[in-house]
Parts: C-alpha cells; structure tokens; sequence
C-alpha cells in the first residue's frame, strides 16, 4: 500500500545499513552511493520497468529502530524498518512484504507491491 502525503519534500540525507549484526552507522555512511548527497534514489513505480532517480529518501530514528520514509513524486510514500537480522528491511507499516535483493556495488533493490527502489547498502 503507498500512502499519500502532500506537504513538501526535501532532500534529505540517505542511509541504509543492511548487515547482518554490529555494523555502526558511521560504516553503512562510508558506503553510502554517491548519488546519496543528491537527495534522490533510484526507483520504478507502478510497475515501470525503468528505473529512474525520482524518489527521495529520510531517515528516522524511532523508538522501534531506524526507519526509512521512501517518496515518490506523486506524494505517495513507504515506511521501512531497518533490521539487524539479515533480512535488511521490512516494510514497517501495511499488509506487503517487502524483497530484498542484493544488486552489486553497496545497493540493494527493494520490491514493495509493483514498486521497486534501489538504495545504497552495507551488505556482509
């Protein structure tokens, strides 16, 4: 399910630690892509076959753990949950799973439903 929101987004700062255990953020930050200082990630919505950097990444320290706010251009958004168990992430909120797959180069795709996010990783 991608929620709406309309109010106006900024670039915000990427990060995604995928590890299996023990990794500091400091580490998944060196291996941050370097699109990361642009604000936007690479995503195919709808279904689209193309990827293309129009979605932008936050990142939120709540009391469950880090949580990633993916947004798309409509306003639509998803909420991740960064995990320590070596799945990566989770969907945090909503009934669909998330597929986690490792792409080379410190990424991962991410498939949510019909969406698809690629987004800069530690993986061990």
């Amino acid at each position: 399910m991608r929620l709406r929101h309309n109010p106006p987004m900024r670039a915000l700062i990427l990060l995604l630690l995928l590890t299996a255990c023990g990794a500091s953020p400091e580490a998944a930050e060196q291996a941050m892509a370097p699109d990361a200082d642009s604000g936007r990630i690479e995503c195919a919505l709808a279904g689209a076959a193309e990827f293309a950097p129009r979605c932008t990444l936050e990142r939120m320290a709540e009391p469950e753990g880090l949580i990633l706010v993916i947004r798309a251009p409509d306003g639509g958004f998803r909420r991740l949950q960064v995990v320590q168990d070596g799945r990566g992430v989770v969907t945090a909120d909503g009934s669909e799973t998330a597929l986690v797959t490792p792409i080379g180069g410190n990424r991962i795709e991410v498939a949510v439903g019909a969406d698809r996010y690629r987004l800069p990783a530690t993986v061990k």
